[in-house]
């Protein structure tokens, strides 16, 4: 009987002391899994959309998600080992309580999903009963959280930029 092999990560976190916020998607993309970068496939919205609203100074590119960092922002997913889109990643590979552990860690000032299913595995509801935008305080010392629509181009349809814009306008007091 052979072993199974330990699954790695199919991106790193990108997380230190002292961030303003932490983008929290629930896996990587099957683009972003092959490119090794964040919101990697070109029909995402999400670096256009982080330069939009005023939290990059300039457009990057997936693979410069690295760079971020020095703007005090940082990346992790519900699920580390799987890719795919959401009803593809198997659900033993969600890890809610790694999730929360690295967060109370590094203790940024906000967390943003960046889709209603990421922020469901954590906050414990459907989707369908979560609102994007600011949500209400949910454990006491955790980060602020956000829920924002997903730049997926697969959820071209309930794009809204406006819980994007209320998160920078929550950060702009830090902005360096």
């Amino acid at each position: 009987m052979k072993n199974k092999p330990i699954p790695t990560e199919i991106l790193p976190d990108l997380l230190t002391p002292n961030l303003n916020l932490v983008f929290v998607g629930t896996a990587a993309g099957h683009r972003s899994a092959a490119e090794r970068a964040y919101y990697a496939h070109p029909g995402n919205r999400f670096w256009r959309t982080l330069h939009e609203i005023g939290l990059s100074p300039r457009l990057y590119a997936p693979h410069e998600f690295r760079e971020l960092l020095a703007l005090k922002i940082g990346f992790t997913d519900m699920s580390k080992i799987g890719s795919g889109m959401d009803h593809e990643i198997a659900p033993e590979h969600f890890d809610v309580t790694l999730f929360e552990t690295k967060m109370r860690r590094y203790r940024p000032r906000a967390i943003a999903f960046t889709s209603k299913k990421a922020a469901s595995l954590w906050l414990g509801q459907p989707t369908g009963k979560i609102k994007p935008g600011r949500q209400a305080q949910q454990l006491p010392g955790f980060p602020e959280v956000f829920v924002l629509t997903s730049p997926s181009g697969a959820a071209t349809r309930y794009w809204d930029i406006g819980p994007w814009r209320e998160l920078a306008e929550w950060l702009e007091p830090t902005k360096s």
